[in-house]
């Protein structure tokens, strides 16, 4: 096992401490219909009812908690498509300093008014997560702000890891974890608090197939770059893994699973009509995860983290039909 780094228990569990006066301890939730489609104990972790709709928080407010008070009373600065977005601005109004945003021109509408709401300055800028970055890098040095990347740093990581630290507590005879990926934040916090608190556990990260920078990358064994990432879930479209979470979950991680587009819209609906969870695109790929790959855990005890629930209503609507084959019993 590589050396823990800054990812060592004492860490893990001042993160916790830091966050617990703050953050919902989300629930555990189950749909018999679902777990019988998927033929094993399918479980799902909510933190798609965290504050601000997404797990971002945990990340956000913790790293925050850790700066020095200089480093906040400049303000800070992020860039984000919408969930990271609402975190950092509400951590920030907490923290009683300002906070700038750069969110992408195409960023959802829901995603955009929250963060407006936390009373975070917006400044829009490009498509891509390296166009955002780029731009507030470079704001961040002409006004002296302090940088919360949303998943490049050792204290965001830490935050998402607590994320792992509930589920064990709430399910400990949890076999298997689905988490989603994008930039890397909530698997690279997850595999390294498991490599302290549950080595054995299997952990599989699940993204989009028009935006597998993560499963390329882990065959290849060097971080890849995807040309483009064209994906409804707007919270994975990274084009390339982040480098602090790389190394880590490429150590732990069992795989990563990629899933169609209308594999992704199938999960949203059947959360939606059969569990009555309400999960955006990037938030319910780990159940569509579950669904694609029905064998792999067939009679397993799975646990499929729901990232986040900022979903426009129009996406909702406009998602088709309840599929025929579950079983009528939804609960």
């Amino acid at each position: 096992m590589a050396d823990l780094g800054p990812f060592h228990r004492a860490a893990f569990e001042n993160a916790m401490h830091l966050l617990h006066p703050v953050v919902h301890r989300t629930p555990i939730a189950r749909c018999r219909s679902l777990s019988e489609t998927v033929g094993c104990d399918l479980a799902m972790k909510c933190e798609n009812l965290q504050k601000v709709g997404a797990f971002k928080f945990r990340g956000a407010h913790a790293m925050i908690a850790m700066l020095s008070e200089s480093e906040r009373s400049r303000g800070v600065i992020t860039y984000s498509s919408g969930n990271h977005a609402q975190a950092v601005a509400l951590a920030a109004r907490l923290f009683g300093t300002s906070a700038v945003i750069v969110m992408p021109m195409d960023a959802a509408g829901v995603k955009l008014s929250a963060t407006r709401a936390y009373g975070a300055e917006i400044l829009q800028c490009g498509f891509t997560p390296q166009e955002r970055q780029a731009f507030a890098t470079r704001l961040a040095q002409e006004r002296g702000l302090t940088m919360v990347p949303p998943y490049e740093d050792p204290r965001i990581l830490l935050g998402q890891g607590t994320v792992l630290m509930e589920i064990l507590e709430q399910e400990p005879a949890v076999e298997v974890l689905l988490v989603p990926v994008g930039g890397g934040g909530l698997l690279g916090g997850i595999c390294a608090a498991a490599r302290v608190f549950r080595p054995q556990l299997e952990i599989y990260g699940v993204e989009p197939e028009v935006a597998d920078d993560w499963a390329r990358s882990i065959d290849s064994g060097r971080i890849e770059r995807i040309a483009t990432a064209d994906t409804i879930a707007d919270g994975l479209r990274s084009l390339e893994p982040g480098k602090i979470p790389f190394p880590i979950v490429k150590e732990v991680v069992r795989g990563i699973l990629r899933i169609s587009e209308s594999e992704i819209r199938r999960a949203m609906l059947l959360l939606l009509t059969r569990a009555k969870i309400v999960a955006e695109p990037s938030g319910a790929v780990s159940v569509a995860g579950a669904l694609a790959h029905t064998q792999r855990f067939k009679n397993r005890r799975v646990v499929a983290l729901i990232s986040g629930g900022n979903v426009e209503p129009s996406l909702l609507a406009s998602l088709e039909a309840p599929a025929a084959d579950l079983p009528i019993e939804s609960l």
